[in-house]
């Protein structure tokens, strides 16, 4: 698999990531400090009036650990800045076949 690597570095905690729903047509950008926990909350629509409740955004399809929450807030706003298809090619670099990635952090934990 070949995001491995990022998972061993997870417990620092602070994430940038990217959700999609079931036909990949919505992209959600977010930043946490605890993607677990984070992404659980997208799944189980936790704020039911939040963008990725009402778009069913419940798939994991990116992320990246970084070193402090600031660099991950850097990072969440360059992604967001891009077009979609730059935010396609970041997702098919490590994810090409666009797998919710849920499990694979939820069960190295």
């Amino acid at each position: 698999m070949q995001y491995m690597h990022l998972l061993h570095s997870m417990q620092r905690g602070d994430s940038v990531y990217i959700m999609t729903n079931k036909l990949r047509t919505v992209l959600y950008t977010g930043v946490t400090s605890n993607l677990l926990a984070r992404v659980q909350e997208h799944r189980e629509h936790f704020y039911p009036k939040s963008f990725t409740s009402k778009y069913k955004c419940e798939l994991l399809v990116y992320f990246e650990c970084l070193g402090c929450i600031e660099e991950a807030i850097s990072r969440e706003k360059e992604i967001k800045k891009w077009r979609r298809d730059k935010k396609d090619e970041l997702i098919n670099a490590i994810n090409p076949s666009w797998k919710d990635l849920w499990v694979e952090i939820y069960y190295d934990d």
